[in-house]
């Protein structure tokens, strides 16, 4: 049963969500001149809040310390998608632009992950999440290469839109679900033992045990 509690500033429809934030915080715009801005991340590390504009192609931070906003890796033809966390801080990403997921090392270098599957270039990936064992899931839409918009226009490689684990220790990807299209965010439940995919067409949520 859905339960909605209404305060000044939100409407909560899971009492959960009230423990998460503080109620009594007001809620500030830190920055406006985005064309589509996707992906936000805090990075302890960085000591920021960051997030990509993705037609710009530009990832940007906000400092807490200075409250100011600036450059964070932009301009390299990546076109970011989704960010996450892994286990050891370090920010995992998906390119629309290199098709490809990333990861940010702690000495600021970059690994690239996963951009192929049996042979065949990912379409543009989209969303990832970071499993306790370390494993990374991530969707694989085509949004990336529809168009110049979101990354470079081009014909897809694989045979449809699918959800992907990556095992960074071996390098190994499994497809883990193949049967819709359009995936998109990913996020699993507390105990993880499900992933929760929203689908962005139809546009419905679905699950996979994992």
């Amino acid at each position: 049963m859905e339960i909605t509690m209404k305060t000044e500033r939100y409407e909560i429809r899971d009492e959960r969500f009230s423990r998460s934030i503080k109620l009594d915080e007001p809620i500030e715009q830190i920055w406006t001149g985005g064309r589509w801005t996707e992906g936000p991340i805090h990075s302890a590390a960085y000591r920021s809040l960051i997030w990509s504009d993705i037609p710009n192609d530009r990832r940007l931070r906000w400092d807490e310390l200075t409250g100011a906003v600036g450059d964070f890796r932009s301009g390299q033809g990546c076109y970011t998608n989704g960010s996450t966390l892994d286990r050891e801080g370090r920010i995992v990403a998906c390119e629309h632009g290199t098709r490809s997921v990333t990861r940010i090392e702690h000495d600021g270098g970059v690994t690239n992950l996963a951009s192929h599957f049996e042979g065949k270039r990912f379409n543009s990936p989209n969303d990832v999440v970071v499993r306790s064992d370390g494993t990374i899931w991530f969707t694989d839409p085509a949004y990336g290469i529809g168009s110049d918009y979101e990354g470079f226009q081009a014909e897809p490689e694989i045979d449809g839109e699918h959800v992907y684990r990556l095992d960074p220790a071996d390098g190994s990807c499994v497809r883990v679900a193949d049967d819709f299209a359009c995936p998109n965010g990913l996020a699993f439940s507390l105990d993880e033992a499900t992933l929760y995919i929203a689908v962005a067409w139809p546009d419905e949520v679905v699950h996979l045990l994992s």
